[in-house]
């Protein structure tokens, strides 16, 4: 059985729907009772919830794994301390595989929530535990979660200079490369960076969709003090809109790039190209519809 944590999130579902259309029994972690459902619902068999600063109820979840898959809370000021939980529940309970659910370019201090999961990884990397990192880019999700503002007014917008460029990864690719690392031989030792496209600007992202969309979609930069004040309207923290204003300020002058050519070679094809991901969320909707 695998464990997955932080299940109840986008990232989380992805990976179990993949597991467990191949087969794989999955215990997932989450935060709140409300969230059991959620998961049981997409074929986990067993749910554990609580807080992963907890380590009783982080024993508990571990008990009978075989390979755990962790994806830290995001944005959590105690990345640090949970990954150290995680990784002393996991050593107690003498867990076959630990799979580190990291991001591009962890050693950037620049970027806190990066910087926290390099010192995560550092303690992997003497714990004693057979472990793989993975490291996704930026998720085309995110992008595409502006589904209903991009049909609406046809304009993209993002909080930093429309010639910032990213590489990006579909989330669908990113689950299946989870996927491979839990359930084939080869990948212990290893940390991969998952990228799936090359460096694009935000002018090129408006016209991708563009074209998926069949309209014009015009791009926009949000004024940083607009963004936050929507931020802590949604709900957002403080530590977490400090932290990912700090982001947008790293993207503004140094952009955040990389090659698909690893995920290329683990997937044994080429990653999802941002076209692609427009079109099958385009073909989900009308679906839907």
């Amino acid at each position: 059985m695998i464990l997955v944590t932080g299940a109840a999130g986008k990232t989380g579902r992805y990976v179990i729907q993949e597991l467990v259309e191949k087969g794989a029994r999955i215990r997932a972690f989450v935060h709140h009772r409300a969230y059991i459902e959620r998961v049981e619902e997409i074929g986990a068999i067993e749910v554990v919830h609580g807080d992963l600063c907890d380590r009783r109820t982080v024993d508990q979840a571990v008990e009978g794994i075989r390979a755990v898959y962790h994806i830290p809370p995001n944005v959590h000021p105690d990345e640090v301390a949970i990954g150290q939980t995680m990784i002393s529940a996991s050593q107690s309970a003498e867990i076959e595989h630990f799979v580190y659910h990291s991001v591009v370019h962890p050693h950037i201090e620049a970027m806190p929530h990066h910087w926290q999961k390099m010192r995560v990884e550092e303690q992997l990397f003497s714990c004693g535990l057979a472990f793989t990192i993975l490291q996704p880019a930026a998720y085309m999700q995110n992008i595409l979660a502006q589904w209903d503002t991009l049909i609406g007014d046809g304009c993209y917008r993002v909080p930093y200079p429309l010639e910032t460029r990213l590489s990006l990864v579909d989330l669908k690719d990113v689950a299946e490369a989870a996927r491979l690392v839990l359930t084939e031989d080869g990948h212990i030792g290893a940390t991969y960076e998952l990228i799936g496209t090359k460096p694009m600007s935000q002018v090129e992202v408006a016209q991708a969709l563009s074209d998926g969309l069949g309209r014009e979609v015009t791009v926009e930069k949000t004024p940083i003090e607009v963004w936050e004040q929507g931020a802590r309207d949604a709900g957002l923290g403080t530590y977490a809109i400090e932290t990912l204003t700090q982001m947008f300020h790293y993207y503004e002058h140094h952009d955040f790039v990389g090659s698909p050519q690893i995920l290329n070679w683990l997937l044994g094809r080429p990653p999802t190209t941002l076209a692609e991901a427009i079109e099958r969320k385009r073909a989900r909707r009308e679906n839907d519809n």
